[in-house]
C-alpha cells in the first residue's frame, strides 16, 4: 500500500530572530494560512512578500463609478487588488476584462480572482500588452464602460529578487515585466551608446548625473543588479565634491541608484512608448459617456496622460477631463509610503 500524501517540506531557515530575505518570508508568501502576520505586516506601513497593495481604491471607484451591467476594462491587472473592487459592483449582467504582460505574476492572480468566485462569464483575463487593447473590443461589444491604467509596477514584482528589479538584493539585472521578450537591462548596458544612456537617464529619470554615470555604464557586463548596483556607488564617489557630508553622499546615492534603475527599466519594456500607443487608441474603445482613470507615478507618465486628456476635451473627445491630478489620502500614504508619488487622473468620453 502506497502513501500518497506528499512527502514533508521543511520551511526555508533563516538566520537571526526574523527574516530578512524575500524567500525566507514563508509567513508572508502564504497569506491564506498566515493572515494575522500578513496584517501585522501592513500595520507597519510595509508591504508583505509576493503582494501587492492597490492604491486609491476609493478614488478610482468615485471617478469610475461601476454599476451592475457594465463591462469594464483593468489595462494592468497587476495583483488584481483593483479588479477584484470592482468586479462585485458590475454584478449582475457585468463584466471585466484584465489586461497584463507579466506570464510570471498572470497566472497566479487569475487563480486569485477565480478563488474568489469570479469565473470566465464575470472576469476575462488577457496576457497582453495594455497597448493592444483596441484587441479586446470584439469580446467587449464594441466599447467599455470605463478603462482603468495602474501604471506603477507592483510590489511583487520589486520586492522578489529573482525578477531583478530593485537594487536592495541581488538578482539578475533583468527589469522587463515580460521576461521571455525584448532585451534585458544587462544586455542594453553592453550595446547602448553613450550618448544614448546618457539621454535615456535623462529622459527616464530626470538623472542630474546622466553624463558621468553613462561613461561609467555603457559596454560593462554587467549580469547582477549588485553589480549594478556597486558600479553606480563607485561611480559616484568619484562625482562627489569631497567637502559633502558622508550621510548627504548616503542620501544622494541612494536617489541615483533608484533613478537609475528606474531609467533602465523603462527603456527595456519601452513603457512611455506602449502608454503612447494606448493613450492614443484609448478614446475609440470607451462608449459614449465611458469613464478612464489612469494611475502614474513618474512625471514623464503623468505628462503624457495629462496632455492627451486636455487634447482630447479640446477636441471634443473628452466631456470633461481632471483639471488637477488626485493624489493619495494622508492616511493610505502613512499606512502605505509606495502610495506617495501616485497621481491620478480622468477623463469622460463625450457622448456624440
Amino acid at each position: 500500500m502506497t502513501d500518497a500524501s506528499p512527502p514533508h517540506k521543511r520551511r526555508v531557515r533563516y538566520a537571526g530572530t526574523h527574516p530578512r530575505q524575500f524567500e525566507e518570508k514563508y509567513k508572508e508568501l502564504d497569506p491564506t494560512r498566515h493572515a494575522a502576520e500578513v496584517d501585522k505586516v501592513m500595520q507597519r506601513g510595509q508591504t508583505p512578500a509576493g503582494m501587492h497593495r492597490s492604491i486609491c481604491v476609493d478614488e478610482i471607484l468615485a471617478i469610475l463609478k461601476p454599476v451592475p451591467g457594465e463591462t469594464g476594462l483593468d489595462l494592468t491587472l497587476g495583483f488584481g487588488g483593483h479588479t477584484l473592487a470592482m468586479l462585485p459592483l458590475v454584478q449582475p449582467g457585468g463584466r471585466m476584462f484584465g489586461m497584463d504582460v507579466d506570464p510570471i505574476e498572470l497566472p497566479r492572480t487569475t487563480a486569485r480572482l477565480r478563488a474568489a468566485g469570479f469565473g470566465e462569464e464575470a472576469l476575462s483575463v488577457h496576457r497582453a500588452n495594455f497597448s493592444e487593447l483596441a484587441t479586446l473590443l470584439p469580446q467587449a461589444g464594441g466599447g467599455f464602460d470605463f478603462v482603468l491604467a495602474d501604471l506603477g509596477v507592483s510590489s511583487m514584482q520589486i520586492d522578489n529578487p529573482a525578477r531583478g528589479f530593485s537594487f536592495r538584493a541581488d538578482g539578475p539585472l533583468d527589469l522587463r515585466l515580460d521576461p521571455s521578450s525584448g532585451q534585458s537591462a544587462s544586455e542594453l548596458l553592453l550595446c547602448v551608446t553613450r550618448h544614448r544612456l546618457r539621454d535615456l537617464l535623462t529622459d527616464n529619470s530626470d538623472e542630474p548625473f546622466a553624463v558621468p554615470l553613462a561613461a561609467a555604464l555603457q559596454g560593462q557586463y554587467l549580469e547582477t543588479t549588485v553589480q549594478l548596483a556597486d558600479l553606480v556607488r563607485a561611480t559616484m564617489e568619484l562625482a562627489y565634491k569631497r567637502s559633502m557630508p558622508a550621510e548627504e553622499r548616503l542620501a544622494e546615492t541612494k536617489k541615483v541608484l533608484q533613478r537609475t534603475f528606474q531609467a533602465l527599466r523603462i527603456e527595456v519594456n519601452d513603457e512611455f512608448g506602449v502608454l503612447d500607443t494606448m493613450l492614443l487608441n484609448l478614446p475609440a474603445c470607451l462608449k459614449p459617456g465611458g469613464r478612464v482613470a489612469i494611475l502614474s507615478f513618474h512625471s514623464g507618465e503623468d505628462r503624457r496622460v495629462k496632455k492627451c486628456f486636455q487634447t482630447g476635451e479640446r477636441n471634443g473627445i473628452f466631456s470633461s477631463v481632471a483639471a488637477d491630478p488626485i493624489r493619495a489620502s494622508y492616511d493610505e500614504q502613512r499606512s502605505n509610503p509606495r502610495s506617495t508619488s501616485a497621481k491620478l487622473r480622468w477623463a469622460v468620453r463625450a457622448l456624440h
